[in-house]
């Protein structure tokens, strides 16, 4: 399929991958119009993805055009992509005590929430944010009240809202399953949270996966602290650094230092069937298209 799809070009989805029951896609880039994402991911034999709906990389928002809204509705409607997820930009940090960051990283994520249910995309992935000296319970205080006044001020949305493992550099928030129970217990609406597990975060956190047995452990832990009904979405990332280092830095599947076969289990897993599983790799290699090799090397696991 050409992934040069041209709009009023309905592509030929294949319906035996469309419906197959393991959701695996890929972060793709919205150059030239959100709904492009959409027919990449199509062209990548995805069944779900993740995007920014804005340059992640600064403040400047991103307010939808009728022919935005269109366009991507008909993508949606062309591809049968439906498990879609938005990333927030990398610099929202709700746990920041410092007034204009404050206010811009509240209003972004707003901002985010709303773009996103108005595409009618059902996941927004946040980083909770980095407490920068205050402590951990300030923080996380900071970040459940953030998160409760964005929703009293848009009650419509229809995103969910999911916090993400984090890898613990610096002073991030989120790199523990206590710390990310502890925020969600604060966050008053729960039907409009849920959390995003990161493969590289957990491991550079210091959660092992790289055995069946230390797969097995930490997905007890998961389940026993955050619930596994509360997981939404999977990032599948391998690590360039090791076990417990909290350096986030990601790898392709299994040249990292976490290894192919933590990804077995994660993709054989009957638990997680169902939940969308998203790669953020980097893209090239020596000239090579890693996203497709990644793809079809996690595929291959499941045979």
């Amino acid at each position: 399929m050409n992934s040069n799809h041209l709009d009023g070009e309905k592509p030929a989805v294949n319906q035996k991958w469309q419906q197959t029951c393991s959701l695996l896609g890929a972060h793709f880039s919205i150059a030239g119009g959100l709904h492009k994402a959409l027919y990449k991911a199509v062209s990548y034999q995805c069944n779900t993805l993740q995007i920014f709906t804005k340059n992640a990389n600064t403040w400047k928002e991103r307010y939808l055009s009728q022919s935005d809204i269109d366009r991507f509705e008909k993508a949606k409607s062309e591809t049968g992509l439906a498990q879609i997820a938005s990333h927030t930009s990398y610099l929202i940090n709700l746990a920041t005590d410092e007034k204009k960051k404050h206010f811009l990283s509240h209003n972004a994520l707003k901002q985010e929430l709303i773009r996103s249910s108005t595409l009618e995309i059902p996941y927004v992935v946040l980083h909770p944010g980095f407490s920068m000296g205050s402590g951990e319970a300030c923080g996380i205080r900071r970040i459940a009240d953030n998160i409760n006044e964005i929703f009293a001020e848009i009650p419509y949305s229809k995103t969910r809202l999911l916090l993400e493992t984090t890898a613990g550099q610096g002073s991030g928030l989120g790199h523990t399953f206590e710390q990310i129970r502890s925020m969600m217990d604060k966050i008053e609406n729960k039907k409009r949270i849920g959390v995003c597990l990161d493969t590289c975060h957990i491991f550079a956190a210091g959660y092992d996966i790289r055995t069946e047995a230390s797969y097995k452990k930490t997905i007890r832990e998961f389940d026993s602290i955050i619930g596994l009904t509360n997981l939404y979405l999977i990032h599948l990332n391998d690590a360039k650094k090791d076990l417990g280092t909290r350096v986030d830095r990601h790898e392709h599947i299994g040249l990292g230092l976490i290894g192919v076969d933590a990804f077995k289990y994660f993709m054989s897993d009957k638990l997680f069937i169902h939940i969308p599983k998203i790669i953020e790799t980097p893209k090239f290699m020596e000239g090579k298209d890693m996203d497709n090799i990644n793809l079809k090397r996690l595929r291959g696991l499941t045979n």
